[in-house]
């Protein structure tokens, strides 16, 4: 193998729509000799998603064009939300004769195979890494003991890492005040999508057309909400500051579904805005850019959202982004009046004052759409993929043979 190609194994707890492009790039990549371990094939395979309430299985490749493997599952209720839902012993013998110069872990520290992935790269001395992709402590259930309980327990379990991974300037500042020092233990890897496949996709799209389907005017400003609906993403703050901003002929779209979504239809009848709201439920991978293209802004008022992958894509296809503060996305992609806007969570006053100011000014949205796709040219898989091998690189030096000067010298390019 040549001196500076890394072999590298990733423990995925189950193919994700976002991850499976750039595993593709990693395993083109010259400087690297990659395999996935998946824990589960939820999400290749159909099955009803609890949170869309719909049978959601992506309409999009995830498991070509990279090596990849099933670790058979010994849970005995097999799952993604609970801490026994993924036991995967296999990851031992695994990790023990792959020859892998590193072991990333993409589970999360809440499933037991997590566990059994760490203590046998430990076992073995194989460079270890991990991170998690949260920018705060607070807890999407809002349970103080949980907070304090992380404050006291991360500072040693990131210590369990050679090299600490988060995707977003946030969760970097977060990890600087739990005391994990920046530069050889930590590395920004950016949250990032497939830039170049929605970027061709959203060139494809008639506008006009999608617009029409939705009974949408052609010149009418959009605002789209797209994601789950749930409590935690706030989706009523967007309805109400729609209906308090009252732009004339302005339109609001929900692609999405959940168990807010007839409260939302009434609440949206009783608000006087529901010919001008519409609800065309979920949207798989395929049918987004058309989603996206076809709308202004995108507002995402989630109380809680670790990144905020949305934020990207529509970026990607010409929509600027208004988020709230607690959206990780807004702090590496969002500028205020440039890209789109933050505002402060669960403050419909704030979020109303926006709408009713950018909503009516086509030009303002047009600039705004440009700067958003000129922004994601230096936050795309090229600069996760280099990232990634600078931590890997760091992680095994002095457990192997130096690599090349040229992955000493790659350097995420993260800022515009």
């Amino acid at each position: 193998m040549p001196e500076n190609r890394y072999r590298v194994l990733f423990v995925a707890s189950h193919p994700v729509q976002y991850a499976a492009p750039l595993f593709r790039q990693m395993a083109r990549h010259r400087q690297l000799d990659i395999q996935v371990a998946y824990c589960s094939l939820q999400g290749a395979e159909a099955g009803t998603d609890p949170e869309f309430g719909v049978e959601v299985k992506w309409d999009v490749p995830l498991l070509d064009g990279y090596r990849w493997m099933k670790v058979p599952n010994w849970s005995l209720r097999p799952g993604l939300a609970r801490f026994f839902g993924l036991v995967n012993p296999g990851l031992w013998k695994l990790i023990g004769s792959g020859r892998f110069d590193a072991v990333v872990i993409y589970t999360g520290y809440m499933y037991l195979t997590f566990w059994i992935a760490l203590v046998a790269a430990k076992f073995y001395g194989v460079a270890l890494l991990f991170g998690t992709d949260a920018h705060g402590l607070d807890p999407r259930d809002g349970k103080r003991w949980k907070r304090a309980l992380k404050q006291l327990v991360w500072p040693t379990l990131f210590a369990l890492a050679d090299v600490v991974i988060v995707p977003s300037s946030r969760s970097l500042a977060m990890m600087r005040d739990l005391g994990i020092a920046e530069g050889r233990r930590l590395t920004l890897t950016p949250y990032v999508v497939d830039n170049g496949w929605w970027t061709e996709q959203a060139q494809k799209v008639d506008r006009r057309a999608v617009r029409a389907a939705w009974g949408v005017p052609e010149e009418a400003p959009v605002v789209l909400y797209c994601g789950k609906l749930q409590p935690w993403k706030r989706p009523f703050d967007l309805l109400y500051a729609f209906a308090r901003a009252d732009v004339p002929g302005a339109h609001l779209v929900y692609a999405g579904d959940g168990p807010l979504r007839s409260e939302a239809e009434s609440l949206a009848s009783s608000l006087g805005v529901g010919e001008r709201v519409r609800f065309i439920g979920f949207a798989n991978q395929s049918q987004l850019p058309a989603v996206y293209r076809a709308s202004d802004l995108l507002v995402l008022p989630s109380e809680y959202e670790a990144f905020g992958v949305v934020v990207n894509e529509a970026m990607l296809c010409g929509c600027a982004a208004i988020v709230s503060d607690r959206v990780g996305a807004g702090y590496d992609l969002v500028e205020a009046d440039h890209t789109g806007y933050i505002f402060p969570c669960a403050n419909v006053d704030s979020l109303t004052e926006i709408l009713h100011r950018v909503l009516p000014d086509r030009e303002k949205l047009a600039e705004m759409g440009k700067a958003a796709r000129s922004r994601m040219e230096t936050w795309s898989p090229r600069e996760n993929i280099e990232a990634l091998i600078s931590a890997v690189r760091t992680s095994t030096t002095g457990r192997r043979r130096e690599c090349s000067p040229e992955a000493a010298d790659l350097q995420p390019r993260l800022r515009a």
